[in-house]
Formats: structure tokens, C-alpha cells, sequence
């Protein structure tokens, strides 16, 4: 099963810096908020869409995602 979304530990267990994948959540959550979800205007939303960071990265995360499971 695929992942639809990816937390900050997510980005940390595929190898990202714990400082480097709170600022790519906070990223993902600023580009939602500007396509009309005002829902991730949230301090407590630590949880954003995957596409979203595949955008911010350049790169996909699916394989890298379906493996750590």
C-alpha cells in the first residue's frame, strides 16, 4: 500500500536531518495553505501530502516510502 502522506519522522527514517525535514513539512505546509487549504494553517498538522514533497525534493519518494515499511 502506498502512502498518501509523510510526517516529519518519515523524512527523518528515509535520511533527511530532523531540521532539514521539519523545514520541507513546513514548505509543503505553506504551498497547501496557498492552493486554498487553510486546514494546514495549523501548528499541530504535521502531516502533508506526498506529492507535495516530491515537488519541494525534485525527486520521488514512493519507492524510498514503500520500502522503509
Amino acid at each position: 500500500m502506498k502512502k498518501s502522506t509523510l510526517t516529519k519522522e518519515d523524512l527523518v527514517n528515509l535520511g533527511y536531518r530532523e531540521h532539514t525535514a521539519t523545514c520541507i513539512i513546513r514548505q509543503a505546509k505553506e504551498i497547501m495553505v496557498q492552493k486554498g487549504y487553510a486546514f494546514y494553517n495549523n501548528r499541530r498538522l504535521g502531516r502533508v501530502p506526498v506529492n507535495i514533497v516530491e515537488s519541494i525534493l525534485g525527486t520521488s519518494l514512493l519507492n524510498n516510502i514503500d520500502e522503509e515499511e
